[in-house]
Parts: C-alpha cells; structure tokens; sequence
C-alpha cells in the first residue's frame, strides 16, 4: 500500500439507493440465524467444542456458531436484514443477536450493511465498531488491528474506556494495538484496495458496489485538485509494517496485490497497496 497526502491532515493509502423515510427498517430479528451464501476452500462450523463439521453453500448457521476458514479458504454469510459478513482465510468469527454481536476472533472480515437495516455491532478483541449503512474491512491478530471503512461512516471505540472513540469515514483506517487508545484515522486508496482485495475480487458484486465507486471517483477529484497526494509508503501482507519503497516497485505492487486481502491500511490481509498521505501543514 502506498500513501498518499492531503493538505490539513495525513492519510495512508491501502492495498486497500436512496429509501423514502416511511420505508421500514431490516430486522435481523435477536437470534436471527445467518446463511451461506459463498464457501471457497475448507470452511469448517464449529457448533460446539466436540461437534464440527465442513459447511456447504445455503447451510443456516445459528448463534454462537464458530466459522472457522482454512488455509486460502473464503466464506460469504448473509443474515435476514441482508447485512454480509465475508472471512479470509485462516479466519473465526461468531455471532449473537443476529447482527448485535458480530465477533472476529482472528483473521480478516469484511462486513456491509445495508442502510435500511438497524446496524450492527462488531467486536475485534478489545475494540468495538457501530456499523450502519457501511463497508467496511477489518483485520484481527493479538495485538493488532486494522479497521478500514469503503463507504459510509463508523463509530470504532473501546468498550469501558469512556471517550475513547472515534468516526472512520469512508477512505478512512485506523491501524494499531487493541489494546491501546483508539488511534486517528489515515486515509486509503479505495480504488486500489477494491481492485486487489480478495474480499471483493472473489466473490460477486457488492450490495454498495455503486457507493464504492462514487467514493473512489471522490478520491480521484481530490487527487486532481493535489489535495491528495500519492506516497511510497507500503504495507505488505498482514500487520503493521509500513515500508519505504521507490517509484520503481509500482508496477510491482500492483501485480502482487492482484490476489490480497484487505485491511484497513490495505485492509484485512492485502498483499500489498501504495497508499497516500497529506502534505504536512504549514
């Protein structure tokens, strides 16, 4: 992922319909059941310590069900109110309440959901996101998180620690220690992530597809207007580590990237994305 920068704030780039108001609301219902809709690979359903079996495309999935992807494996799940929960590989999540405890418990998601339903809450360690009407990617390790939002507006904060919370805008990720203060966002390249990310590239298109587009295309005027400004900072693979690279490695970047992950700084697990990031202010 390189970075990019824009005039009155620092941001990293990553490998990264209207309703009238009378229309009702999506229920996901307190213990809504969630759907697969999607499974690559070995995809296993832990539905208690000493029961699990390999899920198949349309299986129902209750709460407090462990889905567990294997090794280059992906799992699509698609709850009542049409909020999705997408895995990466070598990733667990659960659930609980249909959509009011989504839990990571390691590896990469991505989540959307959808503006008429009543939102979700999800849970990566010791960090919490509201999410409503939004797209977003998150990467979970001990110790690390990555939360990128691809559109839409999300509240990231950490339960019991009062005021520690922050809004993530769309183009927007926060990178750092769960276990730590709630760090600023940086902004990301949504069109590079959205080209690279596995998340999206191998699987079909995307309720927000035509929001994704608007916010890229947004991202691309800023550019024209050089409010934002492309760097050499990347980020390959999982984790935190941002690299220094020349010009040369672009052409590079971009074809490595092609099979990523995502996370928020090139969204949950990317291969590796240029980024952005701001011109300082002076």
């Amino acid at each position: 992922m390189r970075i990019l920068l824009q005039h009155r704030r620092s941001i990293v780039l990553a490998v990264v319909s209207a309703f009238l108001l009378a229309s009702p609301l999506l229920e996901a219902g307190p213990t809504a059941p969630a759907r697969v809709t999607h499974v690559r690979g070995d995809v296993r359903l832990m539905v208690s310590a000493k029961t699990t079996h390999r899920a198949h495309l349309n299986d129902i999935i209750e709460q407090d069900t462990i889905i567990q992807t294997g090794r280059e494996a992906r799992t699509e799940l698609t709850f009542p109110d049409e909020t999705v929960v997408r895995l990466a590989a070598n990733s667990a999540f659960s659930f609980k309440n249909g959509t009011r405890f989504l839990n990571l418990q390691r590896g990469a998601a991505l989540i959307e959901t959808p503006k008429r339903a009543r939102g979700a809450t999800l849970h990566t360690g010791a960090m919490a996101a509201t999410l409503s009407g939004t797209t977003i990617v998150t990467e979970y390790h001990p110790g690390v998180c990555k939360y990128l939002v691809l559109e839409g507006t999300g509240r990231l904060y950490r339960p019991r620690h009062l005021g520690d919370s922050i809004l993530v805008r769309a183009g927007q990720l926060v990178i750092g220690n769960p276990d730590a203060a709630v760090s600023d966002p940086v902004d990301f390249d949504i069109a590079r992530f959205v080209k690279t990310s596995c998340l999206i590239t191998d699987f079909p298109p995307l309720h927000s597809q035509s929001s994704l587009v608007a916010e890229s295309q947004e991202q691309e005027r800023e550019k024209s207007r050089r409010t934002l400004l492309e760097t050499n900072l990347v980020i390959f693979g999982g984790g935190t580590l941002v690299s220094v690279v020349g010009k040369e490695h672009a052409p590079a970047l971009d074809t490595t990237a092609a099979g990523a992950e995502t996370s928020r700084e090139h969204a949950a697990h990317p291969d590796s994305e240029p980024g952005l990031a701001a011109p300082s202010k002076n």
